[in-house]
């Protein structure tokens, strides 16, 4: 997990087992933490409409608050990597370490700006007077597993980091059994309601992260790392991560424009488009194991001053992307007719939605390569150039989806113009892939 790569002299069957081990897991964890959500809906949704209506308020906003923190994640998953590859374990843990206690301060301020701030917060996203309570009694909640949530993501990317994909799997599954048990007993057993399931989503969230914690600090006292926070790593990690932060904003702002103009073309389109949103979202898990994967083995070839490595494993990973990509779009058309009636028994959804769903399957590949490389520079700790590229993205997916509804397009032209952003987003990458910028060798970049 932790020897200098030689990968110069490697094969590509070599490449694709190490990408394997990675992503496979990786693919393990991604699918697994969407899930507490969905077992807070269905053992919620039996309390009542108001009820289910307002966890969604507060799930949405809950999401919004950590996904914009992934970089927690990302960016430490490159730093420790690349001192992993100069053979420096001390260094990596030290690394880790203080983009751990980056996320325990930002956990801590997004709770004190949010926690007073948490009816304002469900009014302005539309619930309804039955349903706010519900929202605002779960987000005071739940808010208080923020910074728990936020250790997550670094610490995860601290293990990423080592090679280790294994560990945040059984972490995941662990926390999703546990979340399970515990709404049941605290909504239904203690009687507790929708307090209950935000109480037991806090305290697995809680659970996940002491046992990350457990696993950080013995690597650390085993390596010799201090485990004090240091200002200026800990401002080294900020730093790295807000190029990251960036570009996580501006693809935010991609969906919710698509969103937006999909509920201006009618309820039947906005239907229709949650749905392909879902189904798009699902697939980009697949594709973001590989860039995990990416990310990891990048960072350490790189940290191992091997640049001829480094060249070669992107290049394997473009090729694993694109087939990745072929393969999910012919299974989203193969297997339209099974899953379609599951999301909605509405003809006139499913007859909108099915065009737009085979531009999403022709897309797929494009989508691999994205992925694929996103998580190659952000191996390389090439965050600044992500930042300016989504950025360009934006600007040219904004104008082109706002003409949509202007235009009399409907929801196949939406998703056209998404595909549109996926292809500048490849073309972006693809040049500064081909550039060789990204490639800086040693334990720091």
């Amino acid at each position: 997990m932790t020897q200098a790569p030689t990968s110069t002299k490697a094969t590509p069957r070599r490449h694709d087992r190490e990408i394997l081990s990675l992503a496979l897991p990786a693919f393990g964890a991604l699918v697994a933490e969407p899930l507490f959500l969905m077992v807070d809906s269905a053992i919620v949704g039996h309390l009542g409409t108001p009820q289910l209506a307002g966890l969604a308020i507060a799930g949405a906003l809950l999401s919004t608050a950590v996904s914009v923190f992934v970089f927690l994640a990302y960016a430490t998953t490159a730093a420790v990597a690349r001192r992993v590859g100069s053979g420096d374990l001390p260094a990596a843990l030290r690394q880790g370490i203080d983009g751990i206690w980056l996320a325990l301060l930002l956990g801590i301020a997004v709770v004190a700006a949010t926690l007073p701030t948490a009816p304002w917060l469900v009014e302005v996203f539309g619930a309804s007077d039955t349903a706010a309570p519900y929202a605002t009694t779960y987000l005071r909640v739940s808010l208080l597993g923020i910074p728990a949530m936020l250790i997550v993501l670094a610490a995860t990317g601290v293990l990423r980091g080592l090679q280790d994909t294994r560990t945040p799997l059984y972490v995941a599954v662990g926390g999703f059994a546990v979340n399970g048990a515990l709404n049941v007993g605290l909504v239904y057993g203690a009687g507790l309601g929708i307090a209950g399931s935000a109480w037991g989503t806090v305290i697995a969230q809680c659970g996940m992260a002491a046992a990350y914690l457990v696993v950080v600090v013995r690597g650390a006292r085993r390596h010799g790392a201090s485990l004090r926070p240091d200002a200026a790593g800990i401002r080294a990690c900020a730093q790295a991560g807000a190029p990251l932060l960036i570009r996580t904003l501006s693809l935010r702002a991609v969906l919710m424009i698509a969103t937006a103009v999909a509920a201006r073309l009618g309820d039947t389109e906005v239907a229709a488009h949650q749905i392909i949103l879902s189904l798009w979202s699902l697939m980009a898990f697949a594709l973001d194991a590989i860039a995990i994967a990416g990310q990891a083995i990048i960072g350490r070839y790189l940290g191992a001053d091997d640049a001829e490595g480094a060249r070669q494993v992107c290049r394997r990973m473009v090729q694993w992307g694109v087939v990745s990509g072929v393969v999910l779009g012919l299974l989203l058309v193969l297997a339209r007719p099974l899953f379609i009636p599951l999301f909605t028994g509405d003809p006139a959804v499913q007859s909108t939605l099915l065009p737009a769903l085979l531009v999403v399957a022709l897309s797929q590949p494009i989508s691999g390569v994205v992925f694929v490389l996103d998580g190659v520079l952000m191996g390389a700790g090439d965050g600044p150039y992500l930042a300016w590229a989504m950025l360009l993205t934006l600007a040219v997916f904004a104008p082109v989806a706002l003409l949509v509804p202007v235009l009399g397009g409907g929801l196949t032209a939406l998703w056209w113009a998404m595909t549109l952003m996926m292809a500048v987003r490849m073309g972006t990458l693809w040049f500064r892939m081909r550039s060789g910028r990204w490639i800086v060798t040693g334990a720091t970049r």
